[in-house]
């Protein structure tokens, strides 16, 4: 099965702003990218068709793509159907799937589209999904590290691989982020947890994110690694880090649950939602 990269597009700028980090992603691994519209079944109103023919969207974006990235390899596919369906089943054994976080016809307040919502909880394999004003680690006035949220009580072996091959394939550094939060009957006590009480929990805590780590850091010894313990909700502290980073990458174990839906309405950089 061929390796490939599959840019998923539709008529709205937000998706060429994810088509083209779908192609310089795909030049930097050196695959081809195939760009993926989809259609619905039924004939359209020519009103619908507006600025152009649905068959000739992918077409438009290919030839966009061709002219800034002169040796991509890539080529254009038209579907029929619904997006979602259709979408899981190209991207079956894709190396990456890439969408905007939000599609045509959406409202400039809804954060997360509803197609990116529910390849969110069931891609075969890795989703990248970019906001409309940004393209990823290229960007000047953000930061280039890559930053990984990090249960460290039960770490994510894909989100874990997929950053530090992110950070060593950009040449830049790791952030990994394990959100932690005091144990019920102390944040519902009056009182304020004693500070050597709450220091020696945070002690803990950092330990087992050390641990979670150690064996990324033989795997990928060139990569440099921050790693940081925050008393914040986890969705709080990885939106609060990509307002700075290239790129936070986030395990999915079943679904995406609460924790990632609120990172994806809130980021302001691509995220990688990725299964475990």
């Amino acid at each position: 099965m061929e390796r490939v990269i599959i840019a998923g597009v539709d008529r709205s700028a937000r998706s060429r702003v994810a088509a083209d980090w779908a192609a310089r992603e795909a030049l930097r691994r050196g695959l081809p990218l195939r760009v993926v519209h989809v259609a619905p079944p039924e004939n359209l109103d020519p009103v619908e068709q507006w600025p152009y023919r649905p068959d000739t969207v992918a077409g438009h974006v290919v030839a966009e793509l061709t002219a800034r990235h002169p040796s991509l390899t890539v080529r254009a596919a038209n579907l029929t159907g619904a997006p979602v369906p259709e979408l899981r089943s190209a991207s079956t054994h894709a190396e990456l799937v890439v969408l905007g976080l939000r599609g045509e016809g959406q409202h400039t307040r809804t954060p997360l589209g509803s197609t990116a919502a529910a390849l969110a909880t069931g891609c075969a394999g890795p989703l990248l999904l970019v906001p409309g004003t940004l393209a990823g680690l290229d960007v000047p006035g953000h930061t280039d590290a890559v930053t990984v949220g990090v249960d460290a009580r039960d770490p994510s072996g894909g989100a874990l691989g997929f950053a530090f091959e992110a950070a060593r394939q950009h040449g830049v550094p790791l952030h990994a982020v394990h959100a932690w939060a005091l144990p019920a009957s102390a944040a519902a006590s009056l009182l304020p947890l004693p500070e050597q009480e709450r220091a020696a929990r945070e002690d803990h805590e950092e330990d087992l994110l050390t641990d979670a780590l150690r064996p990324w850091h033989g795997k990928y010894p060139d990569v440099e690694v921050r790693a940081d313990v925050l008393l914040f909700p986890p969705a709080e502290a990885l939106a609060h880090a990509s307002g700075t980073s290239g790129l936070v990458v986030i395990g999915r174990h079943t679904a995406p649950g609460p924790t990632a839906l609120a990172l994806l309405k809130h980021a302001r950089c691509p995220v990688a939602v990725v299964p475990s």
